[in-house]
Order: C-alpha cells, then sequence, then structure tokens
C-alpha cells in the first residue's frame, strides 16, 4: 500500500489501513453488525490519518542501533486483563503483537537498504531469529539494526523492561524513548492539565521518587543500576528521530546526575 501511495505521489507515511476483512468479514456472521463495525474502523482510520505528520527518509551515522517494538497497536495486555481475560494469556497475546510490528517495521527498514534483523524471546524460528545476546552483537558489530520482538518472553514485563533489559545486555548507551504527542517529561498530564511543567532533566531517583509514569518501576531501576541514559522525545513532529540520534538536545533527559534540589 505504501508503495501505491509512493507512486502516485503521496507521502507513504500518510497511509492508515483499516483491517476490514480479519475484524469484520470473518469474525461476525451477521452482516450489519459486520457492516457497522467496518464503519466504525474505517472512520477511525480516517481520523487517524488526520493527525499524522509527513515523515522524510533519512539517514544517521550510528554504530548500534536497536529497537524494542511494543504491540499496543493492535492489543493491550493490562486492559484485556482487566475486562475479565486471563492476565497471562492476554500478555503472551501482547508479545505476539509486538512479533507482528517487529516484522512490519523489519520490511519497511529493508524497503530502503537497511540490514536488519529480528529477534524474538519466543522461538519462531519460521518468522524470526531467537534472541541470543551474542549473535544481537555480532549484528550490531556489522551495523545491522537489530528488532527486539515479544518482549522478555514471559508474562507481567512491559516492553519498558524489555527496552531497559536489551540495552543492559547490549552495553548501549541510552535509550530513546519516542512518545505519541507528547515532547518530553512533564509533572501532570498536558493533554489534561494545562499548568503542566514540562522537566528538561531529570534524575532516575527523581523519577521513581516523583512516581512519573514514564516507564515502570522495574526498567527505572534497571536503567539506573545499569547507568543508562533514557532521552523521552515526541516521534509525531518531523525530523526529532534523527534529531535525538544526533544527540541534539530535545525531550527529557533522564539520567544518574545529581540529583535537583
Amino acid at each position: 500500500f505504501r508503495k501505491t501511495a509512493e507512486k502516485a505521489g503521496i507521502n507513504p507515511y500518510m497511509v492508515e489501513i483499516a483491517n476490514i476483512r480479519e475484524q469484520c468479514s470473518w469474525v461476525h456472521k451477521e452482516m450489519p453488525i459486520g457492516t457497522e463495525k467496518a464503519i466504525i474502523l474505517a472512520k477511525a482510520a480516517v481520523a487517524k490519518v488526520n493527525l499524522n505528520a509527513p515523515l522524510t527518509p533519512g539517514e544517521s551515522p550510528v554504530t548500534k542501533r536497536a529497537l524494542v517494538i511494543g504491540g499496543g497497536n493492535p492489543w493491550r495486555g493490562e486492559p484485556a486483563a482487566l475486562a475479565g481475560m486471563d492476565r497471562v494469556q492476554a500478555d503472551y497475546t501482547g508479545m505476539l503483537g509486538t512479533v507482528m510490528n517487529a516484522l512490519v517495521m523489519a520490511d519497511s527498514l529493508q524497503q530502503y537498504g537497511v540490514d536488519t534483523r529480528v529477534q524474538t524471546a519466543i522461538p519462531m524460528q519460521n518468522v524470526a531469529e531467537p534472541y541470543i545476546r551474542g549473535r544481537a552483537l555480532r549484528h550490531l558489530e556489522k551495523h545491522r539494526i537489530v528488532i527486539f520482538g515479544a518482549g522478555i518472553g514471559s508474562p507481567y514485563f512491559s516492553t519498558d523492561t524489555t527496552a531497559a533489559l536489551r540495552a543492559a545486555e547490549i552495553e548501549a548507551d541510552a535509550i530513546l524513548m519516542a512518545k505519541n504527542g507528547v515532547d518530553g517529561v512533564y509533572n501532570a498530564d498536558p493533554k489534561k492539565d494545562a499548568n503542566a511543567v514540562k522537566f528538561d532533566e531529570l534524575t532516575h531517583v527523581e523519577v521513581i521518587k516523583r512516581g512519573l509514569k514514564i516507564m515502570d518501576a522495574t526498567a527505572s531501576t534497571l536503567s539506573m543500576d545499569n547507568d543508562i541514559d533514557l532521552v523521552v522525545f515526541n516521534m509525531n513532529e518531523a525530523g526529532n528521530i534523527k534529531r535525538v540520534v544526533f544527540g541534539e538536545n530535545i525531550g527529557t533527559t533522564v539520567s544518574n546526575k545529581v540529583e535537583h534540589l
């Protein structure tokens, strides 16, 4: 779909897909119910694309590049558990969602000539490599992008924790946390509180003490113990990913520097 849009002169990153067949035609026997759901999905896709910002491809001279992929767009385990689904099964379903996203991301990168490997914490050899630290490090040495899917392979652990764990294992200097429409860390939700104050710098200890919901406590502790910086930035602003990769001071940086008084 993106290639077709690009050939038509449309920015391919503005494409949104409504999965009518999988989520309506295949799961509803009653046509009126399926049709009503299809209309809702189509409207949601239109509303979402109206919020999209046009992106442009770019190059960044980085030697170690690894992505931890979440699965929140097709599935979220915790809300499903709250709705009555078994928490373990809900989390495993979420892990499969991260693998789907990892494969899509890998394909997108490879279409632009970027050598990419997907490794999953749950073995599924037909679609990806199993996560092996030595192999991941070898890929990075060869300047390949490594995408980690399926979380850490166990329920009750978020992809935040996965990011902190994999960052420690591959000896990464920092975790770059791309946020949807939020340009850093605030003392309150800026979408709900007009008086919310943004932090330019924080320490990991401050994040934990203040109860700031950047990442879960396990991930924050792992990052602090392994002296891994965290940079929180808005991924929806054009050029921000390139800026943060090049070390430009944007968003909020969380580190082990001296605590603010």
